[in-house]
């Protein structure tokens, strides 16, 4: 296509040029068997019916889209978290690839991580010999103080025992016999991102506590431990720091990459930034209590800290919206004796006003979403609060005691009475939902964008706005420095949500004398 240096132009308006739209019809026309335009129509509209909900949601052996990522991924977010830790992935070279662009899409950072590059002779032979020239050249280049092993689908296939490889490099001498290599095996072929967190979290815990707690006593350091699963909102490490530190709690935030993955720009590379040290796990078993703020992708975290440290690893809900937040910050009283402080009760307050402010335009407004399980479950619980309706709400990786559990929460209110939970549903089950069930919103990652295009292709008033809260979130810039946890969270995803109802309202009643009655200046 042709670009005149006086007037160039950005992609998107050069695919309305006719010499561009005849360029594609000539391609399309020489390489593609295309259907006609009618029959592709034809095809789209009979997807968007109740008669094809019903056949979707009785396929078995396919998944389109499945709105979880594999268990990996969820590896390498917990190993960053700790300090001066290189994560190491045992297994093929393009599956860190895609773990890295994956996060370098969503934080805009560099992110650190290494592969042991396992191609056809280790698939059939086993990659132990990468895993020695891998920690060999890892420790030597990158000079962690922990390397972090997890796994890819590949090693996991042919068996690669992670425990005896680790042990025969260092017997070789490829790395020193006490240079910490905590382990976890994370098969993407079962599971999700949050699995493999608690598995890789799990491992961290296993590796530095389990044969040294002869000296440890619960309750000894007088600390809690906060343990925040997988968690891409930065601003959730943070507010978690600040709302500890104004209680005057001493604390532990187990797995912290806030600072890694949001370095600035001063001309110092930072592979390694912050991040919670051995120091502090090694002293872990000794605190009061550890609570889990997502529980329910904890369970082998929560198995280790009750079976190994004996702590109650009291159960407690994610702290997201007023209630929640409420109940966590009283809990961490009742644990420590440390009151709630002033600064924390005016936070709540202007939450209160804020929800009192923004109710009558977030009431019954029906919301559709999707994502993990205690983000949505804590996201239905602040929309219930709103006094909005979820409609249909949807983890691909929860299990029916999660199910159970949100089922009761909607019951428990007169605004989730009609509210659907589906779980082990994917993206195009969602989509037939949004199509059929005609929700105001849909809350949830940047995947969805494509079922809002596809409501709008169906018709501009079949149209269901994305609102962007989740992970991953690729095509906007900076929402991973928000906050969705404790009041802070609470303000920005009440902001969030009512002015997109305001953004849409402003958009359905700005046609000049024929909506504008209701165009108005002050919502």
């Amino acid at each position: 296509m042709s670009q005149e240096v006086d007037n160039i132009q950005p992609s998107y308006p050069l695919f309305r040029n006719d010499e561009y739209k005849e360029s594609l019809a000539n391609k399309r026309e020489a390489y593609e068997e295309r259907h006609p335009q009618e029959t592709i129509d034809e095809v789209f509209q009979w997807t968007t019916t109740k008669e094809y909900q019903e056949l979707n949601f009785n396929r078995e052996a396919l998944t389109v889209n499945p709105a979880k990522a594999c268990q990996p991924l969820g590896a390498v977010l917990c190993a960053l978290g700790f300090e001066k830790t290189m994560p190491y992935v045992h297994g093929s070279q393009g599956c860190v690839a895609y773990f890295r662009t994956y996060f370098n899409r969503h934080f805009k950072e560099p992110v650190a991580c290494v592969s042991d590059s396992m191609t056809e002779d280790a698939a059939v032979f086993g990659g132990q010999k990468n895993m020695f020239a891998g920690l060999e050249n890892a420790k030597a280049l990158y000079k962690p103080e922990i390397i972090a092993v997890s796994t890819t689908c590949m090693a996991e296939v042919i068996g690669d025992d992670l425990n005896a490889f680790i042990n025969n490099a260092k017997k070789a001498g490829h790395i020193e016999q006490e240079f910490p290599t905590p382990y976890a095996h994370t098969p993407s072929f079962v599971g999700s991102h949050t699995t493999g967190w608690d598995n890789m979290f799990e491992g961290m815990l296993r590796f530095f506590t389990l044969n040294f707690m002869d000296d440890k006593k619960v309750g000894s350091n007088g600390k809690i431990n906060l343990v925040p699963g997988f968690e891409t909102y930065l601003g959730n490490y943070r507010v978690m720091h600040r709302m500890m530190k104004e209680m005057g709690v001493d604390y532990t935030l187990m797995s912290d990459p806030s600072e890694v993955l949001d370095t600035p720009a001063d001309g110092t590379f930072r592979m390694y930034a912050g991040g919670t040290t051995q120091a502090e796990v090694k002293d872990s078993p000794n605190a009061i209590d550890t609570l889990l703020l997502q529980p329910w992708q904890l369970e082998k975290t929560k198995k280790f800290v009750q079976n190994i440290w004996h702590q109650p690893a009291t159960a407690i809900n994610i702290p997201m919206g007023l209630e929640w937040t409420d109940e966590f910050l009283m809990k961490i009283s009742e644990l420590t004796g440390k009151p709630i402080p002033a600064s924390l009760e005016l936070e709540r307050g202007r939450l209160v006003d804020m929800m009192t402010d923004s109710h009558t335009w977030m009431h019954g407004k029906k919301f559709s979403l999707y994502g993990d399980a205690d983000f949505v479950m804590g996201m239905t619980k602040f929309l219930l609060e709103m006094g909005a309706e979820p409609t249909d709400v949807l983890c691909n990786h929860a299990n029916k005691r999660w199910k159970k559990a949100m089922d009761k929460m909607c019951q428990d209110s007169p605004y989730g009475q009609k509210t659907e939970v589906h779980i082990g549903r994917d993206l195009w089950h969602f989509r037939s939902l949004v199509f059929t069930n005609k929700p105001d919103f849909m809350i949830g990652n940047s995947y969805g964008k494509f079922i809002q295009r596809d409501t709008f292709y169906k018709g501009e008033e079949f149209e269901v706005p994305l609102i962007r809260i989740g992970f991953p979130i690729f095509d906007r810039h900076h929402l991973h420095r928000m906050t969705t946890l404790g009041y802070e969270g609470a303000i920005y995803m009440l902001t969030t949500l009512v002015n997109a109802v305001l953004e849409q309202l402003d958009k359905e009643t700005k046609g000049m004398g024929t909506t504008d009655y209701n165009y108005d200046l002050i919502r």
